[in-house]
């Protein structure tokens, strides 16, 4: 799938998505055929014709060509436009968590198994919604790396570090091997370094700080434990 901003898409006549066909003018910018046509039906006393976007002048008027790639990837944004009016399935950009089920095109994880140490989207979440196989699974919002992230010794979510052993820890090692350590949070540890990584504590600093929570309030949502 590649990753374009819908600005470049869209064009600068009608400020909408380019229609069937696209054509570029020598210069490189897109247009909807007639948008361009109609503009440069404007200038034939002149005999001079110009981009809209940039003003860069042609003599004599170009011939129009379609472009293949660019009618593609509209083609690609008005089939991801239909599925979602329809409640379809939203498909996994760059920076999305994808599901690691779905064969070909990636479907958006709609949430993690930290038993299955995998991602899911709707579709193939259901098995663990329907049999008694996966009921004791812990489902969590879904967020990249989860292999690294999670606890080897309790499977949960490393989401403090121990400053006395300088590792990240989850809540069961904080009460367990590591109780009496000193113990932060690993966003409050990431923002006391700067931002720079660390270890392995991604979920915590990717999902909860990039949200704005609160620690504590996330800690007491995920575990009865009181900080």
């Amino acid at each position: 799938v590649v990753c374009v901003s819908l600005s470049v898409l869209s064009c600068s006549v009608c400020l909408e998505l380019l229609k069937e066909p696209p054509v570029t003018v020598p210069c490189g910018h897109s247009y909807c055929r007639t948008c361009i046509s109609s503009f440069w039906d404007g200038e034939k006393e002149k005999d001079v014709y110009s981009c809209p976007q940039c003003r860069q002048t042609f003599t004599p008027r170009p011939v129009l060509m379609k472009n293949t790639m660019m009618a593609e990837l509209v083609d690609q944004v008005k089939e991801v436009r239909v599925q979602e009016a329809a409640g379809g399935p939203s498909f996994a950009a760059a920076e999305d968590v994808a599901c690691d089920v779905c064969v070909g095109r990636k479907v958006k994880a709609f949430k993690s198994c930290l038993n299955c140490v995998a991602s899911y989207c709707e579709e193939q979440l259901q098995p663990h919604h329907q049999s008694a196989a996966f009921k004791r699974h812990r489902l969590v919002d879904p967020f990249k790396k989860l292999q690294e992230n999670i606890c080897s010794c309790h499977n949960e979510v490393m989401k403090m570090f121990c400053r006395t052993d300088q590792q990240c820890i989850c809540i069961l090692c904080s009460m367990e091997e590591h109780k009496g350590h000193h113990m932060v949070s690993a966003a409050a540890e990431h923002t006391e370094r700067g931002h720079q990584p660390f270890s392995n504590c991604g979920y915590f600093i990717g999902t909860v700080q990039s949200k704005g929570l609160p620690v504590r309030k996330e800690l007491l949502k995920y575990y009865m434990f009181t900080v």
